[in-house]
C-alpha cells in the first residue's frame, strides 16, 4: 500500500526540467527572438540591472508580477505570491548582469521549480551570454 501511494505521489509530480529553460544570446535574433527555444510571447520579464541578488530578485519578480501589497519580499513569500498570479511564463535576461549571488539566484530558481512541480507554472527562460562574451 505504501509503494502506491509513492507511486501515484510519482505520477502526480509534474517534470521539473521543464520549468527553467536557457536561452544562449547567440541563438537571439536582433528582433529579441529566440531562434533556438520557443519562448511565449506572453512571457512576463525580470528587469535586472547588473547585479543579481535577493533584493533585486524579489523586488523585480513583484513588480512584473503585480504581486499585492501584502507581499513581504521573502522567498516564501515570493513563492506564495508567484503560484496565485496568473503569470504563466517568465524570462530573466542575465545578458545584461555583470555579478550574480549564486545562492540567492539558486534558491530563486528552487522556487520557480517547486512552483512548477505544483502548479504546472511558472516556465522560466533564462537569456545566458553567447560563449564567446563570457
Amino acid at each position: 500500500m505504501e509503494q502506491a501511494n509513492m507511486n501515484q505521489e510519482a505520477m502526480n509530480q509534474k517534470d521539473t526540467s521543464q520549468a527553467i529553460h536557457y536561452v544562449n544570446q547567440g541563438h537571439i535574433n536582433q528582433n529579441g527572438t529566440a531562434l533556438v527555444a520557443d519562448i511565449p510571447p506572453t512571457a512576463v520579464t525580470i528587469p535586472v540591472g547588473d547585479t543579481l541578488d535577493k533584493t533585486m530578485l524579489l523586488t523585480s519578480l513583484a513588480r512584473a508580477c503585480d504581486f499585492p501589497s501584502y507581499f513581504s519580499h521573502n522567498w516564501d513569500s515570493a513563492w506564495d505570491c508567484l503560484t496565485d498570479s496568473e503569470v504563466v511564463h517568465l524570462t530573466l535576461d542575465l545578458t545584461v548582469v555583470k555579478r550574480i549571488n549564486t545562492e540567492d539566484f539558486n534558491v530563486f530558481k528552487s522556487i520557480i521549480e517547486d512552483a512548477y512541480r505544483d502548479f504546472g507554472k511558472p516556465q522560466l527562460w533564462v537569456i545566458v551570454p553567447s560563449e564567446d562574451e563570457v
